[in-house]
């Protein structure tokens, strides 16, 4: 909305650029994420709209979580909102790509939504895993077909026509597999990996939201290099025609996070629910798609990817052999169990994320 105002005054031709917008947007986005925090929790509160402790069946991880029973939650919406806002204040307009992911964000977020208001209402542990799994698919999918129909417009050489729909492989130059529809696959896959990832990791006071925002700062610089041609040739990498707003769309869900975390660190004063990390999950995902570096995902994700491959190894251990592998799962209850303390097992998981993030910076060279 404001890149426009670039046009009235010389003073205002930094707006042209992407990388001080992206700035904004963050700052931005944290502040109404805290000035709408403080208002919002209180107005939580007062409708009881309070965390369950109840963990699966695990009497003893209730017992180290009991002391967050009278915690508001729901908070992803402070999250969604500041992002909103922020985004339609800093970001082209009359980019596609802004209101794509904006549009799966936001989608997400009313996913979480529900399952969050059947758990709060209801004495069910939200819409079925089968349910909630089922409307991701859906969404992402919807996503995928209009990408695929309509794909992203990819400049690298050797590619062709073809490369909004190829997967690239890092580490190396010019690397690329067509995948034609089955691209349709990988959005999906991607996407709802992620969202989910983020909320099975979203269990300690400020730990999803505070891995979330060192990815989403990561992926700020990826799609900055990946929209410009001169830096995407030098790093070999894809040049992606437009993704310089998503720069700016990561860049205020960073700032968004950053202004949540400021509530939700511990002790936390209100909690992400599935509103915020089925939202922030699946928009990482796609803003790596849209960038093109869907594999660099995983590697700046790590610690988002080993606490959903604890839950799946702990799963199917079970079944096959009746014997589990971790004490509890996900992984930060593993190590809550053995002994450590919730900001220990927090800040070491962020410091994870952050060395993650920054080789993930470092492959973009190598």
């Amino acid at each position: 909305m404001l890149y426009s105002l670039h046009e009235l005054a010389d003073w205002l031709a930094f707006l042209r650029h992407a990388e001080f917008r992206a700035l904004f947007a963050a700052a931005t986005a944290f502040l109404i994420a805290i000035a709408f925090g403080r208002w919002f929790i209180g107005f939580l509160a007062n409708r009881h709209v309070l965390e369950r402790t109840e963990k699966g069946d695990s009497a003893e991880l209730k017992a180290l979580h009991e002391h967050k029973r009278k915690t508001p939650t729901m908070g992803g919406v402070i999250v969604l909102l500041a992002v909103l806002a922020s985004t339609l204040l800093w970001a082209r307009l009359d980019n596609r790509l802004v209101f794509v992911v904006l549009g799966l964000t936001l989608a997400f977020g009313a996913l979480g939504f529900v399952d969050d208001y059947v758990k709060l209402r209801t004495s069910r542990k939200g819409i079925s895993a089968r349910t909630k799994f089922l409307w991701q698919a859906l969404l992402s999918g919807a996503v995928g077909v209009l990408l695929y129909n309509d794909p992203l417009e990819v400049e690298m050489p050797l590619v062709g026509a073809n490369g909004g729909t190829a997967l690239f492989l890092p580490f190396v130059d010019h690397v690329w597999v067509p995948l034609g529809v089955a691209w349709i696959a990988l959005v999906v896959i991607v996407t709802t990996g992620a969202s989910n990832a983020v909320n099975l990791t979203d269990g300690l006071d400020g730990l999803a939201i505070g891995c979330s925002i060192l990815v989403a700062v990561t992926f700020v610089a990826v799609a900055l290099l990946a929209g410009h041609a001169s830096s995407s040739a030098i790093l070999g990498i894809p040049h992606v025609v437009g993704s310089l707003e998503v720069a700016v769309f990561a860049a205020a869900m960073a700032g968004a996070g950053l202004g949540f975390l400021w509530f939700n660190c511990h002790p936390a004063q209100i909690f992400m629910g599935d509103t915020g990390a089925l939202a922030l999950g699946g928009a990482l995902g796609l803003v790596a798609i849209v960038c093109k570096q869907e594999i660099l995902l995983f590697l700046a994700g790590g610690v988002l990817v080993a606490e959903a491959l604890s839950v799946m190894l702990q799963v199917t251990s079970f079944k096959l052999t009746g014997k589990r592998i971790f004490l509890c799962a996900p992984l930060h209850h593993h190590f809550e169990f053995k002994g450590w303390a919730e900001t220990k097992v927090t800040v070491r998981f962020w410091i994870a994320t952050a060395v993650l993030s920054f080789g993930t910076l470092l492959a973009l060279r190598l």
